[in-house]
């Protein structure tokens, strides 16, 4: 199966085309990678590529309770433990650098830090706090120009952070509603600056931050997600999406950045990625594609046979599944035990205790 076969990505070579997706878990407690995260990533090392969960450049991207950092030294040690452990495993990580944007709440954020956005346009919906419990979202602040050139400049220290780090290159998220996909939608975003309005400049900050990265690290350590048609933290459709995804994927192919990682989380009920603009991507993008999105092994397969993708992400199977790949491997059963009351919960229950095969 061409799912077990190497891979050349940008600089590394993967051992199988096998991705682990970046997942949420919620374990770095005060924000900062830790033994048991090592442990948990060591275990699902199996993977050609291992994507860590979102990792934000900024206190202020901090949104969610318990997610790590990658903005002082204390978060890059952390991270160190992560890195030694799955490159002693034979395998490769990318750290996804996400900043929450508006998708945060006062309680989750340190002192000092704000919730910013492209515009102060309140997401529908609420989130967890672990000071009080589901909370509403609140309005967040618009950047002014001088934050969102600052807000790039933290995206690339993050990116120098990760390599000073062990990680072998990063992933930005611009997907699920974080600040880099803000910018791009005209209904979070509606500037009436350079930043706002036109495709091209709804699509300038995201450019601007992958391309300044690039130059810093290196494009072939470069990639980026995208979730056209998600809807995921209150994003809903708009008309030009077709047309926003198809120049962004244009740039970013003159960028030469080593992949675009498309996720479709229609499996967990939203709306399906329409197969056009995965096509659409594909052609104007020249480096590797990754696809995501409730694959089993041998959907997985058929998108590799078809030329659709290079690589294949899998997120909730490697949750319970630490072996995942052997398991495909040797056509062995995957496991149902899966405790979703556990995702995003303190410890080591339901993050660590997943058997291997026996």
């Amino acid at each position: 199966m061409k799912l077990f076969t190497p891979f050349e990505l940008g600089a590394v070579t993967l051992k199988n085309r096998i991705v682990m997706s970046p997942m949420t878990r919620s374990r770095a407690i005060g924000n900062i990678p830790n033994d048991l995260m090592a442990a948990y990533y060591g275990q699902r090392a199996g993977a050609g590529l291992i994507i860590t969960e979102g990792t934000s450049p900024s206190p202020n991207g901090l949104g969610y309770a318990r997610i790590p950092g990658i903005f002082n030294q204390e978060q890059i040690d952390g991270w160190k433990k992560v890195t030694k452990t799955v490159h002693d495993k034979g395998s490769k990580i990318f750290v996804q650098i996400m900043h929450t944007g508006r998708i945060a709440h006062p309680l989750n954020l340190p002192e000092g830090a704000q919730a910013l956005a492209p515009s102060a346009v309140k997401p529908a919906g609420q989130m967890w706090t672990d000071a009080q419990q589901m909370q509403d979202f609140e309005v967040p602040k618009e950047m002014t120009t001088d934050e969102v050139a600052y807000a790039k400049t933290e995206y690339v220290k993050a990116a120098k952070n990760a390599m000073e780090a062990g990680f072998d290159g990063i992933e930005l998220h611009s997907a699920n509603g974080y600040l880099l996909e803000q910018f791009l939608s005209p209904v979070s975003n509606t500037r009436t600056d350079n930043y706002g309005g036109s495709i091209e400049n709804r699509t300038r900050f995201v450019i601007e931050v992958a391309t300044e990265v690039a130059n810093i690290i290196g494009a072939e350590k470069t990639g980026i997600r995208l979730s056209p048609y998600g809807v995921a933290s209150d994003m809903p459709h708009y008309p030009e999406i077709d047309a926003t995804y198809k120049y962004l994927a244009e740039q970013l192919s003159n960028l030469n950045i080593a992949y675009i990682h498309v996720v479709d989380h229609s499996a967990l009920g939203a709306p399906a990625v329409p197969l056009e603009i995965k096509q659409t991507i594909r052609k104007a993008f020249k480096n590797a594609i990754i696809l995501a999105g409730g694959h089993t092994k041998e959907s997985a397969e058929a998108e590799l046979q078809s030329g659709l993708a290079d690589l294949e992400a899998f997120g909730r199977p490697f949750i319970n599944n630490p072996d995942l790949v052997e398991r495909f491997k040797n056509n062995q059963p995957l496991s149902t035990d899966l405790h979703m009351d556990q995702f995003y919960s303190p410890g080591e229950k339901g993050y660590t205790d997943y058997p291997v095969y026996a």
